[in-house]
């Protein structure tokens, strides 16, 4: 039997650890602090008893797990990343811990009144009867993905401790700087070794994704012209409203607010701005790589258009492609996704197999030769003070992960 009260003790250790990466850094880690929690994890894999435990400059942690049966079967691994967004404070991560939820609202910050509305989030709702960690409102939890972290781990210990469960060689991978899109960037796939592998980096309990966003970066940047305000008639050009000109040339009706499932969108993220220059950041997202190459134009066709609407060169782009739907590296191996179905249906849960709006190191990785899906993690509400994870759902990760390996001794062939 798993032990829960070691698993949340174990999470909450994990948690409380401020891992924030920061995007603004060129350095891998890209924050120092990120080490705290590396060098603690490359402690924990030791202890429970892995081999081959090692983490390079980079902090790029990977161990294995021996086979511990006679006859040649794939060798699988799981990844997750310990880095956590830098969009809302990790710092001084206080966990909450709600057993026995009754399905109303849980109050994460009495003092500031900041509530998990269980009408908004009504999610929540199907884990009524059950334990929840949450934040105390301050914070991020630190779930994505620390709570892959943690599942991934307790699974190993668990086959180490049971070893009538049947595996192959199992690798294990930590990246850092996920949350900042560059987590498989230093990614050693030969020497993580594994014919295939897995993400721990899901939502709710039973997500299994092997398709992700085609990404992209896009920084406009609007050139004006200051002048004091008493003599600026005919020459004083005001950046900003240039640029909230553009913004509203951008369909309102394709933001992430306003999408779900295969529907793309423009996400404005920041703006900077003065008279003289304003600074507009935007991702640009979507599955369908022909939208996507639309989308990219559309923006390019957009600043064209605004610059010789205004008879100057006052807008500028640039855009940058950040990942690519896995799908197309998955697909010729459905088996791996098959597995990890019939791994879930083993343990009556529910797949929910769906795309993800977002990427992982998955999707990175899986053009670097890897094949990476992505298994649910547990946790909802990402990157906000209303993140939250249900025990059972971890439970039930660390019971999937256990499963695929067992499951994969059956299979004979290599990718």
């Amino acid at each position: 039997m798993l032990d829960e009260k070691k698993i949340i003790d174990r999470f909450i250790s994990y948690v409380k650890i401020d891992s924030q990466s920061n995007a603004n850094s060129v350095a891998t880690p890209s924050t120092e602090k990120q080490w705290n929690i590396a060098n603690k994890l490359v402690q924990d894999l030791n202890d429970i008893g892995l081999s081959e435990v090692s983490i390079d400059e980079n902090a790029y942690i990977y161990a294995t797990l021996p086979s511990n049966i006679k006859k040649k079967c794939p060798t699988i691994g799981f990844i997750s990343h310990f880095d956590t967004s830098p969009d809302f404070s990790g710092t001084n991560i206080k966990p909450q811990i709600v057993k026995n939820y009754n399905g109303g609202d849980i109050v994460l910050n009495k003092t500031k009144n900041i509530i998990l509305s269980s009408e908004y989030f009504s999610e929540i709702k199907q884990y009524i009867g059950q334990t929840i960690i949450t934040t105390d409102g301050n914070t991020l939890l630190g779930s994505d993905d620390k709570a892959g972290v943690c599942e991934i781990i307790s699974a190993m210990e668990f086959l180490i401790n049971n070893p009538d469960i049947k595996h192959g060689d199992i690798k294990i991978g930590f990246t850092p700087d996920e949350e900042i899109g560059r987590g498989a960037h230093k990614f050693d796939v030969a020497k993580f070794g594994a014919d295939w592998a897995y993400t721990m980096d899901g939502s709710q309990i039973g997500e299994l994704e092997y398709e992700n966003f085609n990404a992209a970066s896009a920084i406009i940047k609007i050139k004006g012209r200051i002048v004091h305000p008493g003599y600026a008639k005919g020459k004083l050009v005001n950046s900003m409203y240039y640029a909230s000109k553009f913004i509203s040339m951008v369909p309102l009706d394709e933001t992430p607010e306003k999408t779900e499932g295969y529907e793309g969108f423009y996400h404005l993220t920041s703006i900077k701005g003065l008279v003289e220059q304003t600074e507009l950041q935007y991702i640009v997202r979507d599955h369908d790589l022909n939208k996507f190459k639309n989308r990219k134009a559309f923006l390019i066709n957009l600043i064209k258009k605004l610059n010789k609407e205004f008879d100057q060169n006052i807008f500028e782009i640039k855009i940058a492609d950040q990942y690519f739907n896995m799908k197309e590296k998955v697909e010729p191996h459905m088996h791996i996704v098959d597995i990890a179905e019939k791994a879930m249906k083993a343990l009556n849960i529910k797949p929910l197999i769906k795309p993800i709006r977002g990427g992982t190191d998955g999707s990175q990785l899986s053009y670097m030769g890897l094949p990476c899906p992505n298994i649910f993690a547990g946790g909802h509400n990402f990157h906000g003070k209303y993140e939250y994870l249900p025990v059972n759902s971890m439970m039930s990760a660390i019971k999937v992960i256990c499963k695929v390996c067992e499951i994969t001794t059956d299979y004979k062939n290599t990718i």
